[in-house]
């Protein structure tokens, strides 16, 4: 598949509340939330006043469409561990997963953050989600758990 991954335009901030609600995870069986789940304060701070200094973002385009989005701030969320260590979110639609983006996305924003002085960055993700084989791959490590959910953190 062809695609670049470019930083997120100002513009495009809007679309990080369509990632933050592709980035739930839906077990097997289980019905879709509404998109109104993403208004809640919990998921809120993924993407609320997105751009401040601290805040990363790159997207995945193939033919003039934003696929994919990865991005990164420090915040008290799900995967927080310390306030020197930024969060990472990432989603693909659902169309083009598994076709190496979420791959690429992620090894960009390790390399981006790495390139800004950060040491780590950590992550919350279901314990019944695919994508924890591609975070392990990535060279993330679970540093907690609780019954759903790994903490996970990769060295920078």
């Amino acid at each position: 598949m062809d695609y670049q991954i470019r930083e997120i335009k100002k513009s495009e901030y809007p679309i990080l509340s369509d990632f933050l609600y592709e980035a739930i995870f839906i077990p097997e069986g289980m019905n879709h939330p509404p998109k109104s789940i993403i208004n809640q304060p919990e998921l809120q701070v993924y993407t609320a006043d997105f751009g401040k200094t601290d805040d990363y973002c790159l997207v995945a385009e193939t033919k003039e469409k934003v696929v994919g989005a990865v991005w990164a701030r420090i915040m008290d969320d799900y995967g927080h561990i310390d306030d020197a260590t930024p969060s990472l979110s990432i989603s693909i639609y659902k169309e083009y997963r598994h076709s190496g983006i979420g791959t690429a996305l992620m090894e960009a924003m390790l390399r981006l953050l790495r390139e800004n002085g950060y040491r780590q960055v950590s992550l919350s993700v279901q314990k019944e989600n695919y994508a924890v084989g591609m975070y392990k791959k990535a060279g993330f490590q679970v540093v907690r758990e609780n019954q759903d959910e790994y903490i996970m953190v990769c060295r920078l």
